[in-house]
């Protein structure tokens, strides 16, 4: 009980900061910027960091966790690769809308595409994102996939997952801090002015958002019950062994096993 007790405070710290990510990046477009459009004008850029907080940041991190929800151990595993997809899913959806939003904004104030490095970085997050969403569901969640298979790409899938979402997370603070930088002038971001503070803060959060994260998939002793308990094959095949059918059975994304 004490272990679940620690994963819950866990869990329920990363859902209120990042929800507080969320709010703070919405309460920076809203009240500090042009609020949100899409006429090719500054009110279109804000789409960019408002759906990469949501979908990169914050839907992404709770894909990760969502295999360590306590009230999600009585759903099948396959129940939960499906939740896990589709969280990812979204996500990639929320991130390509806000590619287009930026692009479509710099053309229309014929601004340069792809000269900065957070832009470099940030493309490069989303194409690794894409083949991670296309590789978790052509192996996890085809039933052809050979078991042998998943076991031997899971541990790709798991470091290549906290990889891109770390990478994510670098990109992110780069991206607002850069916005800062060009976008403020009286006061300058030098001079600390509220909007300044908002954004700085937005970025802690994101930092505290990840490393909780990091920290929930990471530890053994919060992982699925039941992931490493010795299965027998039904089918009476006594030549695999109970671990090999265990590995045959994970799947999922960015999950640590």
């Amino acid at each position: 009980m004490q272990r679940v007790r620690q994963l819950l405070v866990s869990l329920a710290a990363a859902v209120a900061v990042g929800s507080a990510a969320v709010g703070f990046v919405l309460r920076w477009v809203l009240h500090y910027k042009e609020g949100l459009g899409w006429d090719g004008g500054p009110a279109e850029f804000n789409w960019h960091p408002v759906l990469v907080v949501i979908g990169l940041v914050f839907l992404q991190g709770v894909a990760i966790t969502v295999y360590r929800i306590p009230w999600t151990w009585t759903c099948s595993k396959l129940r939960m690769k499906f939740i896990h997809a589709g969280l990812n899913v979204l996500a990639f959806a929320l991130t390509v809308t806000s590619l287009v939003a930026v692009f479509d904004f710099h053309n229309a104030q014929r601004i340069p595409n792809m000269y900065s490095l957070h832009s470099w970085v940030g493309l490069a997050a989303v194409l690794l994102y894409a083949l991670q969403l296309v590789l978790g569901l052509v192996v996890y969640l085809v039933p052809i996939t050979p078991g042998n298979l998943r076991a031997a790409f899971m541990p790709v899938h798991i470091y290549s997952g906290i990889f891109i979402f770390a990478t994510v997370i670098a990109t992110t603070l780069m991206g607002i801090t850069e916005k800062l930088i060009f976008g403020l002038r009286d006061p300058p971001y030098r001079d600390s002015p509220p909007e300044a503070v908002l954004v700085n803060v937005l970025g802690l959060l994101v930092i505290v958002f990840a490393g909780l994260v990091v920290w929930i998939v990471t530890r053994p002793s919060w992982k699925r019950p039941g992931e490493n308990v010795p299965q027998t094959l039904s089918s009476g095949d006594n030549s695999n062994t109970a671990t090999n059918m265990s590995l045959r059975d994970r799947g999922g994304k960015t999950e640590p096993k």
